[in-house]
């Protein structure tokens, strides 16, 4: 506790919200901490979990100066985030996992003003990009009457993946390693790896794209 307290003041993040993401929140975290900066607001059901394997995890960070937009993560019931190595999520970001949701979370980061709900699984995986004003949604939030079993689905997102500006995710999709997504494409069925697609709804472009 004393070394996670040392560690928050050295980097100008003791703060409550801090205090709450490090030490009243539950999960396995070794000495990886969280931080969250700027106007963050944080609230949780006293069962979700936050475990971190290899690295920190950056909630609301800005990029170069101190930037205005507030930023909330809400945690219900049961709900878990799991960060595999270290993965930044800048400002304005506006999250909320549901019941029994998993976030589950690569390394890389998402840029700024990110919608993010989570009702079953998110699953983002390593080096990943993720540009600014991205929705990433697994449900519909509200059912169809006689489908209701289709509302939500979860949503994979592949190894070095480059998402552009203003980007929509739907439920269902997944996309594959080192694919690209140009900015403004609605996802709403799975992209292959290394594949450019763009649009709305999102088509294939091009094949054997590379990027970095």
């Amino acid at each position: 506790m004393k070394k996670i307290i040392q560690l928050l003041f050295s980097r100008s993040l003791f703060k409550g919200s801090n205090l709450v993401l490090n030490f009243l929140t539950k999960g396995e975290r070794m000495s990886n901490l969280i931080f969250s900066n700027g106007n963050f607001r944080f609230e949780k059901h006293s069962s979700a979990v936050i475990n971190l394997k290899k690295g920190d995890f950056y909630l609301n960070k800005s990029m170069r100066v101190k930037e205005p937009f507030a930023g909330m993560l809400e945690m219900k019931s049961n709900s878990e985030i799991n960060v595999e190595n270290i993965f930044s999520i800048h400002s304005g970001c506006h999250i909320i996992l549901l019941e029994n949701a998993k976030l589950n979370l690569g390394s890389g980061y998402i840029n700024r003003n990110v919608k993010i709900r989570c009702y079953q699984e998110i699953t983002i995986g390593e080096n990943v990009a993720i540009s600014e004003n991205v929705t990433i949604w697994d449900s519909d939030a509200h059912r169809i009457i006689g489908r209701e079993s289709e509302m939500t689905r979860p949503i994979k997102i592949g190894n070095h993946v480059w998402i552009g500006n203003n980007v929509t995710i739907l439920k269902g999709v997944t996309i594959g390693d080192s694919a690209i997504i140009a900015a403004g494409s609605v996802v709403n069925k799975d992209v292959p790896e290394k594949c450019l697609y763009g649009g709305v709804p999102a088509k294939l472009i091009k094949n054997n794209v590379e990027w970095k």
